[in-house]
């Protein structure tokens, strides 16, 4: 099956409409705490445990949604080091 073929799944369709992150405390790396105009990855923990993660120079901007399980597997692959550079 080529990639072109392989159907997209949203299982958060539903769902995403209905989070309200605007009263979410939003987190980045230590480093960058402070740091109002470099761009930085910001991620916030919402009440019915759903991660988001923002862009700090576009609070207003669009938040990308993950589950838990989404989230585990994410930093499972930082920890093995699937996202480093060569």
């Amino acid at each position: 099956m080529s990639q072109d073929s392989v159907p997209v799944y949203d299982d958060k369709a539903g769902i995403r409409e209905t989070l309200d992150f605007s009263k979410a405390e939003w987190l980045r790396a230590e480093e960058a705490v402070g740091d109002d105009e470099t761009e930085h990855v910001e991620i916030a923990f919402h009440e019915r445990g759903y991660i988001g993660m923002r862009n700090s120079l576009q609070p207003d901007g669009p938040i990308l949604v993950f589950t838990p399980a989404e989230w585990d597997a994410f930093i499972e692959g930082v920890k093995d080091g699937e996202f480093d550079e060569p």
